[in-house]
């Protein structure tokens, strides 16, 4: 059969061993998909926000290279984020705020909604008042609130980052929360939302992340995803990553095999990465979605090997 191209709507395809890595074209303007950011700014974030100027090497001393601008640890991060994310943004704006901020911990500071296309005029220094306690509660809920003010302008979709560096205050409210959310997306009174969680540095308890977003609703699956930043300068990239993987293209679907059997359900959302398993001998797979089938030929396997090994070479 040789190497099969991936077929609208799919953008890149992957077979081996039987199983199937599938990527959908997505288009957020399409999707109404509404962004937002939310730093963490509790007490522990203070050397983060702290301003300093990167000293200039004995070279640049020498020539009398001018002095490099004062910066943050974070500050690039969230223009790095702002920049990307404002591109799968429905109208290229993103919401921006700190949250466990003020004496409570349980504050949330909105600095408004920012273009990507002009990050580097946007400062961000930190809350006027880090937070004695990392309450995340509060910050879900201005989500919340905000997003259902934007499906009045056009909103369909919603998706948060939220980094954090520490242990949360309130987990059990995080996982209540949780739940009312998911229980008014499934009755159709909020649109469909992800929330995608960046722990950060060796306090972060990942235990407690994981515990978070293993959580699976009836009829909306997983809200959340998680993974874990050794260092604050790593937290852009994987952010990216993230958000890529968990895209939401529909509001579900199924994977058919060429026999008419069904091979995976996505009950809540339809993902723009879909992974699953063929039986052996299985030359195809049709996506239903929307009352619409997409069927995708599969490359022969030993034929996918043989490409490989090619590469391999070159």
């Amino acid at each position: 059969m040789g190497h099969e191209k991936p077929v609208e709507p799919f953008s890149d395809l992957h077979f081996e061993d039987g199983k199937v890595h599938a990527v959908l074209l997505h288009d957020p303007t399409v999707e109404g998909l509404d962004m937002a950011i939310y730093m963490d700014a509790s007490g522990s974030m203070k050397e983060e926000y702290t301003y300093t100027r990167p000293k200039r090497s004995f070279l640049e001393w020498l020539q009398d290279a001018p002095l490099k601008e004062e910066s943050n640890q974070v500050e690039p991060q969230v223009r790095w984020m702002l920049e990307y994310l404002a591109t799968k943004d429905r109208n290229g704006l993103l919401r921006v705020a700190y949250w466990a901020c003020g004496t409570s911990g349980r504050d949330v500071d909105v600095l408004g909604e920012y273009k990507g296309t002009d990050v580097k005029t946007h400062r961000f220094p930190g809350p006027q008042r880090l937070g004695n306690y990392t309450y995340l509660e509060p910050a879900l809920r201005d989500y919340v609130s905000y997003l259902k003010e934007q499906v009045g302008q056009g909103a369909r979709r919603g998706c948060a980052v939220i980094v954090t560096d520490g242990r949360l205050n309130d987990a059990e409210e995080v996982k209540k929360f949780s739940a009312k959310v998911a229980k008014d997306i499934a009755s159709g009174k909020l649109p469909r939302l992800n929330f995608v969680l960046v722990g950060v540095g060796d306090n972060v308890d990942e235990e407690q992340l994981e515990d978070i977003a293993h959580q699976e609703f009836p009829g909306v699956g997983h809200l959340w995803c998680h993974r874990i930043a050794e260092e604050i300068t790593q937290v852009a990239e994987l952010v990216a990553v993230l958000v890529d993987e968990n895209m939401t293209v529909a509001a579900g679907g199924t994977i058919y095999g060429d026999k008419g059997q069904v091979l995976k359900t996505y009950e809540g959302r339809l993902p723009a990465v879909l992974e699953f398993e063929v039986p052996e001998g299985t030359k195809s797979f049709t996506l239903e979605v929307n009352g619409q089938r997409f069927t995708q030929p599969l490359p022969d396997e030993d034929d996918h090997h043989d490409e490989d090994e090619d590469e391999d070479h070159h």
